[in-house]
């Protein structure tokens, strides 16, 4: 098995005026590989604060085979922050990010905070930390991992060989139109209005973004609309065309509608390759394809901006039900850090080796509950932290 995140690269056309040439320039935080780097963790709610240590231990492990040393932050977002701050992205916080050589993010939220006003919830949070540190571009793989096929919930001649990108727009779109809000007219009804508005620009600086990954890939770029519906969607469609024009040299560009795309990830999700969506058509549709593999807490992503750090976090949620039984997988949240050491840090030996850990911990038959297979007699049952600590001294052995 191959966990190697090389396919990843994104690079990001600067977002000029037309006629100006459009060049790319790497996503990255840092101009040159450090020894030392400032890391902004974000533990968050619910199984955050167990993954996170685990997944600490792992990236210092690999610093020390190759003398980098980490200096961390530990600061607060979502409930954690509403409980402790009065609010779920405190200016410490946001301070402490634009600060850091990139940003590594465990898990918000969860029912304790679902009846508070918008405002104090810790998805709003969220949604401030991506707008205020420009974080535009969301890369989500999804790939079968052979020692996990049986997890998945579909047969495995499906999704055997699974190997889908989804570039998820990451600041416009429905979330944040203007304007918003529940309003009550003169009869007493109660309204409730979001607008999905997007711009030219947004649009374009997205869809550089999917041309690269897909050269990088195997050429083939789906992108997701509603242009049979939706005017905003009808623009997308024609940007991304006029991009692919610009920029796609050897990209089979193609365009599917959404709900049908949601269909065709179930029937036959081979036939993707790298998929480029608007803000909520990417959250659905990444959350979909990440179930392919068996296991959202196999999957890690990165949110990235045109300059400065970037986040790194897995893609599963703060799995409120489960927190404080050391039953979380924390491989997510190591593999997002190897993320992280590949883009924001410059520090591709010490991503091959987070990598080649968990492929070695997964070969060895070390299963969290989550992804073990019960009544395998060749696979161990493990907590979170034995397993962190599994990832770690595998780390140790394979630089020795």
């Amino acid at each position: 098995m191959k966990l190697s995140l090389a396919l990843l690269v994104a690079a990001c056309d600067a977002l000029v005026a037309p006629p100006a040439p459009k060049r790319a320039t790497q996503l990255r935080a840092v101009a040159a590989p450090q020894d030392s780097y400032k890391i902004t963790l974000l533990p968050g709610d619910g199984i955050g604060p167990e993954i996170t240590p685990a997944t600490v231990k792992a990236l210092v492990a690999a610093g020390k085979t190759k003398g980098v040393t980490f200096d961390f932050d530990e600061q607060l977002l979502g409930g954690c922050a509403i409980d402790k701050e009065g609010t779920p992205w405190p200016d410490k916080t946001l301070e402490s990010c634009k600060a850091a050589d990139s940003i590594l993010m465990a898990a918000i939220g969860g029912p304790k905070w679902d009846g508070n006003p918008r405002e104090l919830r810790p998805e709003t949070g969220l949604l401030a930390m991506r707008q205020q540190l420009g974080l535009f571009a969301n890369l989500r793989p999804a790939k079968a991992i052979p020692q996990l096929l049986d997890a998945s919930s579909l047969k495995r001649e499906v999704v055997e060989g699974v190997d889908i990108m989804v570039v998820r727009e990451l600041c416009g779109d429905v979330y944040f139109g203007k304007p918003a809000g529940i309003y009550t007219d003169d009869a007493g009804v109660r309204w409730g209005q979001n607008n999905m508005i997007y711009s030219e620009p947004e649009i374009e600086r997205i869809a550089r973004v999917a041309m690269d990954v897909a050269q990088k890939r195997q050429g083939r770029c789906c992108s997701i609309d509603k242009a049979n519906v939706l005017d905003v969607s009808q623009l997308w469609k024609d940007v991304v065309i006029r991009v692919h024009g610009e920029c796609g040299q050897g990209v089979e560009l193609s365009h599917m509608y959404v709900d049908n795309a949601a269909m065709q990830l179930v029937r036959w999700p081979k036939q993707f390759d790298t998929i480029v969506c608007g803000n909520i058509f990417g959250d659905i549709l990444s959350d979909e394809a990440s179930m392919l593999v068996g296991s959202l807490g196999m999957l890690p992503s990165a949110s990235l901006p045109s300059e400065g750090p970037g986040v790194f976090e897995p893609i599963h949620g703060s799995a409120p039900d489960i927190a404080g039984t050391d039953a979380a997988n924390p491989l997510a949240m190591i593999l997002s850090a190897a993320m992280m050491c590949q883009y924001d840090l410059l520090q591709p030996d010490l991503a091959k080796l987070l990598e080649d850990a968990v492929e070695a911990v997964l070969d060895a038959g070390y299963r969290t509950r989550d992804i073990v297979n019960e009544g395998n007699a060749d696979e161990t049952l493990v907590g979170c932290k034995e397993m962190g600590d599994l990832v770690a001294a595998k780390v140790a052995e394979l630089a020795a």
